[in-house]
């Protein structure tokens, strides 16, 4: 059989997906992400799962996609900014080591870009000309599908709103401080839970202590991607919004104050802000990385 690769490279695992023509995943592995040993050591336990699932499905490989956390170049193929998570990871020739070493095309997308052109193409938002994409886990991603295609901006950074100042002056893992990460990341819902109660839980298991301080915390950080919606819908007239990542699934206890704040400062357009749950879960990266290779091969 004839497939392509979508690789989705985090800061604590990877996964590669081996998809059909129409974007089907056949077969899946996760892996380890070696963040600490380098972009050499990262790519190279990504090749060895690609690998591993050719040889399971008797595939041919037309190409592969890749997603990578941080802020890429997708024409040069180049990893641009890398958080303190990675070592030697920014200024990685990302494609350039997956076509030496597979000898076919690769496409390099950040990660938060290949989740909404995944789900852009095949989940929750399929066939919508305008969206917001956005992440919700240890960081807050975004990125933009506008006229129906991505929008990556000049220098690699459109649709950053986790990085986006303005939400209070706690410090941020980019180095800057305010902005929308500090208050609705995983990482952030863990650290102000932390400092009201003395307890080290993780957001999900905040999620389900559900005591008056973690709602207060889910709180915040609801009413915080509220106002990063409404700012997005003023700037770019954008008012459909797909949302993924770890701590969407405590949906239920952001919603509320999103819901809130969405219906007291409506956009000035007059239409709703319509915000939609991430259809593909744990796929929409491979997916997403996936259909850029077909995309450009005409697949």
């Amino acid at each position: 059989m004839k497939a392509v690769a979508g690789v989705d490279i985090g800061g604590t695992t990877t996964q590669v997906a081996l998809c059909t023509d129409d974007l089907t995943v056949v077969d899946r592995l996760e892996v380890p992400t070696p963040a600490a040993a380098g972009g050499a050591a990262m790519v190279g336990a990504a090749l060895d799962a690609v690998r591993l699932l050719l040889d399971r499905m008797d595939a041919r490989l037309l190409g592969v996609g890749i997603g990578a956390a941080g802020v890429v170049d997708a024409r040069a193929g180049r990893v641009l900014v890398a958080s303190d998570s990675f070592r030697d990871w920014a200024g990685f020739a990302v494609t350039a080591a997956f076509e030496e070493a597979l000898g076919v095309p690769a496409f390099l997308d950040n990660d938060v870009n290949a989740f909404l052109r995944g789900e852009a193409t095949a989940g929750a938002v399929a066939g919508e000309p305008y969206v917001l994409g956005m992440t919700l886990g240890t960081g807050v991603g975004g990125a933009l599908w506008l006229d129906g295609a991505l929008y990556d901006g000049p220098h690699g950074a459109a649709g950053e709103i986790g990085h986006v100042p303005g939400f209070g002056d706690l410090p941020c893992t980019c180095g800057g401080r305010g902005h929308l990460e500090t208050l609705a990341s995983g990482r952030a819902i863990a650290a102000r839970y932390g400092a009201r109660t003395g307890r080290e839980l993780s957001a999900r298991e905040v999620a389900e202590v559900s005591d008056p301080v973690a709602l207060g915390v889910y709180e915040d950080a609801g009413a915080a991607v509220a106002r990063a919606l409404l700012v997005t819908a003023g700037l770019l007239d954008v008012t459909t919004v797909v949302i993924g990542g770890g701590v969407s699934r405590s949906w239920h206890l952001l919603a509320p104050a999103v819901q809130r704040a969405l219906s007291a400062e409506p956009p000035v357009s007059g239409h709703p802000v319509r915000v939609v749950p991430a259809l593909l879960g744990g796929d929409a990266v491979t997916v997403g990385a996936a259909a850029r290779v077909r995309a450009e091969l005409g697949a």
